[in-house]
């Protein structure tokens, strides 16, 4: 799986970042987004809501800074 460092940038940057990460990958791909803003966990879940991607998981992996795993949707 590959991983996108996006910690660091504050929302909206994350979302719209993975937005274009995803459009170039086919349908099953998972993609693993690190990232630092508080926010982007839950505008990660409103974004494959609008989009039709699977939010597989969000998990804490150290002081601040949250992993989110998307699957893309067909």
């Amino acid at each position: 799986m590959e991983e996108m460092d996006y910690r660091g940038l504050l929302c909206p940057l994350p979302v719209l970042k993975a937005r274009r990460a995803l459009a170039g990958c086919p349908p099953g791909t998972r993609l693993r987004f690190l990232v630092t803003d508080p926010k982007a966990p839950e505008d990660f879940r409103h974004f494959c809501e609008a989009a039709g991607h699977r939010l597989v998981s969000v998990e804490t992996c150290g002081e601040g800074i949250w992993a989110v795993v998307v699957e893309r949707g067909g």
